[in-house]
């Protein structure tokens, strides 16, 4: 019998009430019913010092160590994050450094899909644009078709964090579509 997929969500916003969460639940829905969804925090992560990091250090971290095991557990990996700056939020960018280290990274080669909620008229396609390094050197496979981007997303979310835009909603479920079959190469 073949062991159920997972798939693990990263949201690039720590705060309450985030649109970028609230985005990866309506895509961790949209998930067919055979494959494991679960969202990994990861606030609780210090900020990436090789010196506390192995080989220098004999162990991680116990929070890495956790946010590590808990990242290897998948098959494929969705991000839903705002833009900070152009670019990718501090924090998600911690996590993804701590995770990428190592002949062991539980990164590596594996299938990822990129969406982002913004209150702004731009989405997010800087911070988007910013994670295809990051991809590149990981050897991971990103979905880029197609893109996700929630312009003035305190208009496209009710107050229970239902997405009511149909359009978005069409664009996810393709994007999960493929992702799914990535993993399935």
């Amino acid at each position: 019998m073949e062991k159920k997929k997972t798939i693990i969500g990263l949201c690039g916003s720590l705060r309450k009430g985030s649109y970028n969460e609230m985005l990866l639940k309506v895509a961790g829905g949209l998930l067919p019913d055979d494959i494991h969804f679960e969202i990994v925090r990861y606030d609780d992560i210090p900020v990436y010092n090789e010196d506390h990091d192995t080989p220098k250090a004999t162990e991680r971290p116990d929070s890495v160590t956790k946010l590590r095991a808990s990242l290897a557990t998948a098959d494929a990996f969705i991000i839903a994050s705002p833009e900070y700056n152009y670019s990718i939020p501090g924090g998600l960018k911690n996590a993804i450094d701590w995770a990428s280290r190592g002949k062991d990274s539980p990164l590596m080669h594996k299938p990822v899909a990129v969406l982002g909620a913004t209150q702004g008229l731009w989405g997010t396609v800087r911070m988007q644009t910013a994670f295809l390094p990051v991809f590149t050197f990981l050897n991971m496979n990103p979905v880029l078709q197609p893109e996700v981007l929630v312009a003035q997303a305190q208009n496209k979310f009710d107050e229970s964090g239902n997405l009511n835009d149909e359009m978005t909603i069409g664009l996810i479920k393709q994007k999960i579509e493929k992702l799914v079959s990535a993993c399935n190469v």
